[in-house]
C-alpha cells in the first residue's frame, strides 16, 4: 500500500513562486513514475506534469510548460513541483499521483494507481 501526502500549497500573489512536495509512505518510490494533477474548482481534475522513476524524462501539459518544473530525489523519497510566475488561472487542488508499473510516462488519470489527498494552491490576482 503507498500512501502520499503533499505539502506546499497556500494563497500567494500572481507572479510568485511556491515549491510542493510530495513524500510517499510504502511501497518503492525509486521505481515509480510519478506525476503531478490539479483539479479546480467545477473543472474536471487535468494533468500538470510526470517524471520518470530515474528523473530522465518529464513531460508537462502546454499551460505550465516554462513555469513549472516536476523534479524528485530518490534518496529522500520525495517529488517536487516548483511553480514559478504563477498566476490565477493556476488556482486548484494539486493531486500527487504514483504509477507503481513505472513504465512510461503517462497523462491519463487512469495511468496512476495511488493518489494523495491533495493541497490547494490559490493564486490572487
Amino acid at each position: 500500500q503507498v500512501q502520499l501526502v503533499e505539502s506546499g500549497g497556500r494563497l500567494v500573489q500572481a507572479g510568485a513562486s511556491l515549491r510542493l512536495s510530495c513524500a510517499p509512505s510504502g511501497g518503492t518510490f525509486g521505481t515509480y513514475t510519478m506525476g503531478w494533477f490539479r483539479q479546480a474548482p467545477g473543472k474536471e481534475r487535468e494533468f500538470v506534469a510526470a517524471i520518470t522513476w530515474s528523473g530522465d524524462r518529464t513531460r508537462y501539459t502546454d499551460s505550465v510548460k516554462g513555469r513549472f518544473t516536476i523534479s524528485r530525489d530518490n534518496a529522500k523519497k520525495t517529488m517536487y513541483l516548483q511553480m514559478n510566475s504563477l498566476k490565477p488561472e493556476d488556482t486548484a487542488v494539486y493531486y500527487c499521483a504514483a504509477d507503481t508499473s513505472g513504465y512510461g510516462l503517462g497523462d491519463r488519470i487512469g495511468d496512476f494507481d495511488y493518489w494523495g489527498q491533495g493541497t490547494q494552491v490559490t493564486v490572487s490576482s
